[in-house]
């Protein structure tokens, strides 16, 4: 399992090896940079070069990353080795890092994300690449329930299962009490006590505004709408 700085680490590593080749493998600083990014991050860090390199460290000894020393550099550059070590392809890796940097996602989101990696022709060519990281001996995603008041359903990656919260999945509506129900019957007999104390109140005020002198304030209070629905009763 992945810590939350390695998950957004090996994140960086594998975007940027996709999308800015030359500039791959990546500086410390460059990771800590990647980690930070305001845009396609969820949720915004401010991860410190001692975090990073502790994450990058980590990912070194679960066999995810590789530290790149040059000759005659003097600044060590990490570039990720999660295709050999996760037994993954590249579409299926390009989605894994959207999930592990953006969290639960719809299959139209990753699918316009993940392409910036690689290319996800369509809908269909998303669940086939969701599909392989699901059905293995030891399942890289899984899919969870939409988003409240959305049908799309979502995925979320099992590489660090607690990263992001999914907690505001969709749940099942409860059904309305049947009438004359327990509950139905409570509920009925806790609205006409409230209209009880409601009427209560309405005639203590009517009384109070006639004792200084206000009529037509008395007046209109007895006309409120429960003052008209009593006289209807």
């Amino acid at each position: 399992m992945l810590t939350a700085d390695e998950s957004r680490v090996l994140g960086v590593l594998v975007e940027k090896a996709q999308t800015t080749p030359d500039q791959y493998p990546l500086s410390l600083n460059a990771i800590v940079n990647g980690a930070n990014q305001k845009n396609n991050r969820d949720p915004v860090l401010v991860m410190t070069e001692q975090a990073a390199f502790e994450a990058a460290e980590g990912l070194r000894e679960k066999q995810l990353a590789v530290r790149v020393d040059q000759v005659g550099g003097r600044v060590h550059k990490y570039r990720h080795s999660a295709i050999e070590t996760l037994g993954v392809r590249t579409a299926e890796l390009a989605v894994l890092a959207e999930l592990l940097m953006r969290g639960p996602q719809t299959l139209g989101e990753l699918r316009g994300r993940a392409s910036r990696m690689h290319p996800l022709e369509s809908i269909e060519r998303v669940k086939e690449v969701l599909r392989a990281l699901a059905e293995r001996p030891e399942p890289y995603v899984k899919q969870i329930p939409p988003s409240p008041g959305s049908r799309a359903e979502r995925y979320v990656q099992l590489l660090c299962p607690d990263l992001h919260d999914i907690s505001d999945a969709a749940q099942p509506a409860s059904p309305p009490a049947p009438i004359g129900s327990p509950a139905s019957n409570a509920l009925a007999a806790r609205v006409t006590q409230l209209e009880a104390e409601v009427r209560s109140l309405r005639d203590l005020l009517s009384h109070l505004a006639s004792a200084v002198g206000e009529e037509a304030i008395a007046q209109q209070v007895a006309d409120g709408p429960l003052g008209q629905a009593d006289s209807g009763r």
